[in-house]
């Protein structure tokens, strides 16, 4: 080999490509860094919110379970119109259906099922109670539907003939809660005047606008209203 081929043999070497070095792996950012501190700042975090995933987790489950027995069947005891019943109730059961779903006593009407119209009016232990509002579970005391005041005989209460006398209702929905509350007025004193017993049935809607009449009926059965309870 002459020495021009020395020389280019030697270029050739020079230029050959080497091998590629491995990149180094690329570092997270400072911020993304694990350090001590972060760790013990996360665990820390973990560990306060595992008690309130715990207690959130619990209630959930209490409040399902609580539905659940609401739910439930229990033993309710009712004195209607002088008769002892004995039920088993939904314990959310309102008096009102258990009156007319469980005892068949329908003369209790559910208007506006809301405590706003007065057509569940029952009274219980004497008082005016709307029974869409009041659960059949807590009464303790005696109730007595439009069912019971009549007498045995068929003769009507004088409230009932009062309004038929003096013509105090035309649709009817509202009559049995307007003579249950009616009544119970009479009872309480509260029907010294017209003027008092307006205040005193103004929870209870006429739709038809018979008040001018249910006031008369009043006025006229109250002289010779026998107590019920």
């Amino acid at each position: 080999m002459d020495s021009n081929d020395s020389l280019t043999a030697g270029l050739d070497t020079a230029v050959q490509p080497t091998a590629t070095a491995p990149a180094a792996p690329a570092l997270p950012p400072a911020s993304q860094a694990v350090s001590r501190r972060n760790f013990l700042l996360s665990a820390g975090a973990a560990g306060v919110a595992a008690p309130a995933f715990a207690a959130a987790a619990a209630s959930v489950v209490s409040a399902t379970q609580s539905r659940r027995n609401a739910g439930a069947a229990v033993p309710v005891s009712l004195n209607v119109n002088g008769q002892a019943r004995q039920l088993s109730l939904d314990a959310r059961t309102t008096l009102l259906d258990a009156l007319r779903d469980h005892l068949q006593l329908t003369g209790s009407k559910k208007g506006c099922d809301h405590g706003q119209c007065g057509a569940c009016t029952v009274l219980v232990g004497g008082v005016r109670v709307l029974s869409c509002l009041t659960l059949a579970v807590a009464v303790r005391e005696p109730v007595a539907t439009i069912e019971g005041l009549a007498r045995a005989d068929g003769t009507l209460h004088p409230m009932q003939q009062a309004f038929i006398d003096h013509d105090a209702f035309q649709c009817g929905y509202c009559t049995p809660g307007q003579i249950m509350s009616a009544v119970a007025c009479v009872q309480e004193g509260k029907a010294t005047d017209e003027r008092q017993i307006r205040e005193y049935m103004s929870g209870n809607l006429c739709r038809c606008a018979a008040y001018p009449h249910i006031v008369a009926a009043i006025v006229a059965a109250k002289s010779n209203m026998p107590s019920i309870s």
